[in-house]
């Protein structure tokens, strides 16, 4: 029994080493996916929050009801309308993984949104006055004055939804995109060995989200807690 366990053993690092590279290809994906869906997360929440703080109504409230339809409804439903519906209906075709990462950005951008609009409202009132004082402009006083406060503080909240995204790219498996789990899969298929694949993806997953959470506490701890200075 002994040797019986230590040729399985032995067996399932060389099955290991073997598929690697495989899991790396889809690994990269999921990193590009990662990447660029923050992007859009980061970029089109910070224009939710900054519309959603409107003081006309006819601006805030659609944005409002946007963001909460986007956050209440299923990212796999919105992966397949995207995916799925959304060429049917407008001709607009996008491919796989293009369509996930819009899927995974707007998805978060709701998140987002909400991290944003806290962290402006955390601002002290007396910076508005300052910049009113001062005759600055509304896009002036975002831009020199608000935003740059508000960053530090809302950069672990950020952080976690950095997280959260990396742990539902696999989710973009629905619509055959190969990130590095539906590869997994495809190993454990074609060879009907699915725990090592299996578990070798958890491992690179906790890799991945323990350099993004290092990543996010370096910047964190860089910025300065009094906010950004604007040149």
């Amino acid at each position: 029994m002994l040797f019986g366990m230590s040729w399985d053993l032995t067996n399932d690092w060389t099955f290991a080493w073997s598929i690697i590279p495989m899991l790396l290809i889809g690994m990269k994906i999921t990193i590009i996916a990662t990447i660029f869906g923050f992007l859009i997360a980061m970029t089109l929440g910070l224009v939710f929050a900054l519309a959603r703080s409107a003081p006309t109504r006819f601006i805030s409230w659609p944005v409002g009801f946007v963001i909460e339809f986007v956050r209440d409804t299923p990212l796999l439903i919105q992966l397949f309308f995207i995916f799925y519906v959304l060429p049917s209906s407008t001709g607009i075709t996008l491919p796989a993984l293009e369509a996930g990462i819009l899927a995974l950005g707007v998805q978060y951008s709701a998140y987002c949104s909400e991290v944003y609009r806290a962290g402006l409202q955390a601002v002290p009132n007396g910076q508005w006055e300052a910049a009113r004082a001062l005759n600055l402009s509304t896009w002036q006083t975002y831009r020199d004055i608000v935003i740059p406060q508000a960053i530090p503080r809302i950069i672990p909240a950020l952080g976690n939804y950095l997280v959260s995204i990396i742990k539902d790219t696999p989710i973009l498996s629905a619509i055959t995109v190969m990130e590095v789990l539906h590869v997994a899969n495809i190993i454990g298929d074609r060879t009907y060995r699915y725990m090592v694949p299996i578990t070798m993806v958890g491992i690179l997953f906790l890799i991945l989200t323990l350099i993004s959470a290092g990543f996010v506490k370096f910047i964190e701890k860089r910025l300065p807690r009094a906010g950004i200075a604007v040149k």
